[in-house]
């Protein structure tokens, strides 16, 4: 098998599905990309038997074939040649030689018969969305996913579809994070899957802010999702998601108002002298002030003050700053509203203007 191609036409596609090829391997044949040829087609196929991806490029291909090769290698080769380079490739039994320019390569390879794939996820519901509101979605709420959690249902991302609504929900049991969409989905009865850590990582760095189409396919036990030439297909966690409306605070009369990057700040100077350990600090809400206190083991103490719009009666609450500083640097509003009961209540955070988000965060005992 052979294929003749221009460096940036190959390392493009191959840039795209590295991500999936752990360092370390169980099977040695993973440690490898399959390269598939024919037709003036090439398929490049990534997986670690929980995500796949795959590649298609137009090229010119002499000889077809099927043949898996060292992934990382084959990368840093392309990534290494001069610009505009043009890559000969060719196969012959168990070797694979690289020719471009003055540049020879010889590589291993491994045969493509033993290299795992998924092709049919038995797709129960297809959604098209655009890429930056995908992007968006996910992006607004991944940080709240748990890591290594015993309940393995929390490792991942919630994806809701319901006929008019796109939905993805993420929480480790000590906040939530909730993105929605307006959008006509299509389907016919609500639909919840959770896709894994990993998954939702790969899924992140290939979307982009486009207004591009992405075809998200939901089958019995995967979610593939098609952006263009790239096919992403990851598992799905068997497990039921926690109930996440009976953990969103419904909205008082009195909610706090406050500017978005003032409240920010405040808690970045505040935390710095914060337990190290916890990142607590306090809310103190009074009238039009809200002052954010910290201390730490070391009798060491921060305060700051912010303005704030507040009708309701004096509260004290401590959270972890982080889980506030994510919270916040999710959304896009110039103000904040704080929906705070009392300090053993958890607190919603959300836009003024953007509804669409919500943030659920756990009061902490200082």
């Amino acid at each position: 098998m052979r294929i003749d191609i221009q460096r940036e036409d190959l390392l493009k596609p191959l840039q795209a599905i590295i991500g999936v090829v752990e360092r370390r391997q169980t099977l040695p044949v993973l440690a490898n990309v399959r390269l598939e040829l024919g037709d003036g087609l090439a398929r490049l196929t990534a997986t670690d038997l929980e995500v796949e991806l795959v590649a298609s490029l137009p090229c010119q291909v002499t000889e077809g074939g099927d043949i898996t090769l060292p992934a990382r290698k084959l990368l840093d080769i392309c990534r290494n040649l001069p610009d505009q380079s043009q890559i000969q490739l060719q196969v012959d039994g168990e070797r694979a030689s690289l020719r471009a320019g003055r540049s020879r390569f010889t590589l291993a390879t491994l045969s493509a018969d033993d290299y795992p794939s998924i092709e049919d996820i038995g797709a129960r519901e297809t959604v098209r969305l655009p890429q930056g509101q995908l992007r968006k979605l996910i992006e607004r709420t991944h940080f709240s996913m748990a890591v290594q959690d015993v309940r393995y249902y929390l490792n991942g991302l919630m994806v809701e579809l319901e006929p008019a609504m796109a939905r993805m929900v993420a929480t480790d049991g000590h906040r939530l994070a909730l993105a929605e969409q307006a959008i006509d989905t299509g389907v016919e009865a609500p639909r919840q899957v959770i896709v894994p850590r990993k998954g939702v990582q790969e899924l992140l760095r290939l979307l982009d802010h486009s207004d591009e189409g992405a075809d998200l396919e939901l089958g019995d036990n995967h979610i593939r999702v098609k952006l263009g030439d790239v096919r992403f297909t990851s598992k799905l966690i068997d497990g039921r998601f926690p109930d996440y409306r009976r953990v969103v605070p419904e909205a008082t009369e009195t909610p706090a108002t406050v500017n978005r990057e003032d409240l920010r700040h405040a808690l970045l100077r505040v935390s710095i002298l914060s337990n190290e350990k916890y990142r607590g600090v306090r809310f103190l809400l009074d009238g039009g002030t809200l002052k954010v206190a910290s201390h730490n083991p070391e009798q060491e103490e921060a305060e700051e003050e912010v303005s704030v719009d507040y009708g309701g009666a004096p509260l004290e609450v401590g959270f972890n700053a982080g889980y506030v500083l994510d919270a916040l640097g999710a959304l896009d509003d110039e103000d904040v509203r704080l929906t705070l009961r009392d300090s053993a209540s958890s607190g919603l955070i959300q836009g003024v203007d953007d509804q669409t988000s919500r943030y659920v965060v756990m009061p902490m005992r200082l």
